[in-house]
């Protein structure tokens, strides 16, 4: 379902320059552990929109580091005065959303594990009530959009007129090359019903592992998202949290160097024609796709009137099976991905099923 826009205001300032830069450690450890990861960016010349800091961190089992809590609310106000960067922290409740206020902190942002719960997300709007301060709001642990945009819509009746979301990546079970899967197509549909909604990618939590974080990070950005956010720890393989995710000042600056940000759109006419005519002949491809497809379900109701006639059950492994492993092994040679083959066929049987159940149970 659309809705209204879920910004009033944009949540930078006009004519920023792409990527929007979140940084810092995952962790505030110590006061000495957060100026020198200042410093070390300072040294690179990296100028964050906002540097980052964990203060409290809600941690999966007990017994890990679960952040230190108020006194580095201080820390973040220093790396503020001797900077003159702009400042964000995690807030989970009530109390934290006073202590962050109180300190000055600029932006706040909700994380996944708080934004799976209703309750808790209008408990930190509640509390926002009356103080418009830019708010980030993380993808859901599981991907269930409808609970983002929910989030978002509590924020808004609270008031807040600057809100965006950060991409974080969504749990899955099994192996995986990413900490958290990426899921793209789950943010490219909320900015396609929300598209003047700010957006960041958060690399670190996605990737889980350094050399993986400009890939993710690239991506997003050939995806046009407003900016990135990379944890960044003057010490990474010594932090109390999250040590394989995080890189150094130095680290950072290589990140960024190799972005390559990519422009909306061009006045250039040549380049408008060229794509305008190549759209066109995709327009010309799917509309075959989809006629080609309308006649492949008519196939699957004359089969499901067959398998009626005779009592045989619509689900037939042994031939998906043939199918799946004959066109995974024809799309290979024709540039099309395993994955992409198996989603694709696994929706067009999908439509294949609800097509012969209908046939099946008719009167």
């Amino acid at each position: 379902m659309e809705t209204a826009s879920l910004s009033a205001r944009p949540f930078t300032e006009p004519g920023f320059k792409k990527p929007f830069l979140i940084a810092g450690p995952c962790s505030a450890e110590t006061e000495e552990q957060v100026l020198a990861t200042a410093a070390q960016m300072h040294e690179q010349g990296i100028k964050p929109d906002l540097f980052r800091a964990g203060i409290w961190k809600p941690r999966t089992r007990p017994g890990s580091f679960e952040g230190i809590g108020r006194p580095g609310l201080a820390w973040l106000k220093r790396v503020k005065e001797e900077y003159g960067w702009k400042t964000t922290t995690e807030v989970a409740n009530t109390q934290h959303v006073f202590d962050a206020l109180k300190a000055g902190v600029d932006a706040l942002w909700i994380g996944a594990r708080t934004t799976v719960n209703p309750f808790s997300v209008q408990e930190i709007a509640d509390a926002l009530v009356g103080v418009d301060i830019p708010v980030l709001i993380k993808n859901p642990i599981n991907p269930d959009m409808s609970l983002w945009i929910g989030s978002l819509e509590r924020l808004k009746k609270a008031g807040i007129t600057r809100l965006g979301v950060i991409h974080r990546g969504f749990s899955s079970f099994g192996k995986s090359i990413y900490r958290n899967a990426p899921r793209w197509e789950i943010p490219i549909e909320l900015i396609r019903q929300h598209p003047d909604l700010f957006i960041i990618c958060d690399a670190s939590h996605i990737c889980g592992n350094r050399p993986g974080l400009w890939e993710v990070a690239q991506k997003a950005m050939d995806l046009n998202y407003d900016g990135i956010m990379l944890e960044t720890h003057c010490n990474p393989d010594a932090a109390w949290s999250d040590a394989a995710q995080q890189v150094t000042g130095e680290g950072l600056k290589k990140i960024l160097d190799r972005l390559v940000i990519r422009e909306e759109n061009t006045t250039d006419q040549k380049f408008i024609d060229n794509i305008e005519d190549i759209r066109h002949q995709i327009d010309v491809v799917d509309n075959e796709i989809l006629n080609m497809l309308g006649e492949r379900m008519k196939l699957a109701d004359k089969i499901g009137l067959f398998k009626k006639l005779n009592n045989i059950s619509i689900l037939q492994p042994s031939r998906w099976n043939e199918i799946l492993e004959k066109t995974q092994e024809k799309g290979g040679k024709l540039g099309l991905s395993t994955d992409f083959v198996s989603k694709f066929l696994g929706a067009i049987h999908e439509e294949s099923i609800n097509h012969q159940e209908k046939v099946m149970n008719e009167s």
